[in-house]
């Protein structure tokens, strides 16, 4: 590795043309198998990995693990990239041109003469230009169907919103949720009950979009306090030479009241 790496400067490190000349090396004559035995349908899974990844290191607030993966996330785009520039499909620059393009026709209040005071104008206007981009679509066209379920619901709810189909208050979609317990608890068989818990589940989502929370981000962040709490469970049941079974679920309880105490 240090003697194929001295071919650049520390300088060059830093330059994108480094980045984009090193991924070329790795797909052309010579260069990685893995690299180049990879298709956009292949690298799928991986890009999706990485979005996790850049998810998580934000989460934990770690901003060295951040840029790694970050860097992680380009390399993903500069492959999908390289691989369409070799069959003709696209090149780099056209992926820059679009987003360029799209980024100043959707800020006309930077970059035109359009007044706006606030983030939620902004929001308003960015959806709108969007219809205009392709006339004809529902509003909810776009909004990828291999989302996590919790951020498609926000997502399309969120435009649904931007037209006015929304709720007046947060306290009417909470009332709603009420509402939707009620209906599961008389449900009578499971696909009823499956249908009103996801009734519930959206209503729940509603009112995250409402108090500007990311429900996929609190279901993830709540996940990880579930498992370092259930671990430390483990763990003093361990040091203790107990059986986790063998615990009632009030003492079960006691050690997570402690583990929220310790580990908060």
């Amino acid at each position: 590795m240090t003697a194929r790496r001295s071919e650049f400067s520390e300088e060059d490190l830093g330059k994108f043309e480094t980045f984009k000349k090193i991924v070329g090396r790795l797909r052309g004559p010579g260069g990685c198998p893995w690299d180049r035995k990879q298709t956009h349908d292949s690298l799928k899974q991986y890009l999706v990995e990485e979005c996790y990844e850049v998810l998580e290191t934000i989460e934990e607030g770690d901003s060295q693990a951040l840029s790694q993966e970050l860097g992680d996330l380009w390399l993903q785009i500069m492959l999908h990239a390289q691989i369409a520039q070799e069959k003709g499909e696209f090149k780099l620059e056209d992926v820059l041109r679009q987003i360029n393009s799209k980024l100043i026709y959707r800020h006309p209040h930077v970059f035109g003469d359009k007044k706006v005071n606030t983030a939620e104008e902004v929001s308003l206007d960015w959806e709108e230009l969007k219809g205009k981009e392709k006339p004809g679509n529902s509003i909810l066209s776009g909004v990828p169907g291999g989302l996590p379920a919790l951020a498609y619901s926000q997502s399309v709810q969120r435009r649904a919103a931007s037209v006015g189909f929304d709720w007046d208050k947060v306290d009417d979609i909470i009332e709603k949720l009420a509402e939707e317990i009620e209906e599961l608890k008389k449900a009578a068989g499971q696909e009823e009950k499956a249908r009103e818990f996801g009734d519930m589940l959206l209503a729940l989502v509603n009112i995250a979009r409402r108090m500007d929370i990311d429900a996929e981000s609190a279901l993830r962040q709540a996940n990880m306090r579930f498992t370092s709490r259930f671990k430390y469970i483990e763990e003093a049941c361990a040091s203790k030479g107990v059986d986790l079974k063998s615990l009632t679920l009030a003492e079960m309880d006691k050690l997570w009241d402690e583990a929220k105490k310790k580990l908060e």
